[in-house]
């Protein structure tokens, strides 16, 4: 009766042993696509993607509020200009 027990058990853990390690993430696809991420060195990549992820929606909120306020130039439109300029100076980095 112990015997059964004992060889499924043992090959369960053969297989176990040889099954592959997942990659710690998804190199081969951009930040904006990897979902999947796997101990430390996943866990690393998830931090710069992150950053990555939120400094890239700063540049884009940035180049929107810069040509929101060539448009609120174009259309004389003081209050406009004020709100991209007010989103200017809270997204765009210096330098």
């Amino acid at each position: 009766m112990k015997l059964p027990v004992i060889i499924v058990t043992s090959s369960l853990l053969l297989s176990a042993c040889s099954a592959k390690l997942a990659e710690p993430y998804q190199a081969d696809r951009a930040p904006e696509n990897r979902d999947e991420y796997s101990g430390v060195e996943g866990l690393k990549q998830y931090s710069k993607d992150q950053v990555y992820l939120m400094n890239k929606e700063l540049r884009d909120k940035c180049e929107t509020a810069k040509l929101d306020l060539i448009e609120a130039k174009t259309r004389k439109d003081e209050d406009g200009i004020a709100r991209a300029e007010s989103l200017i100076k809270q997204t765009c980095q210096a330098g």
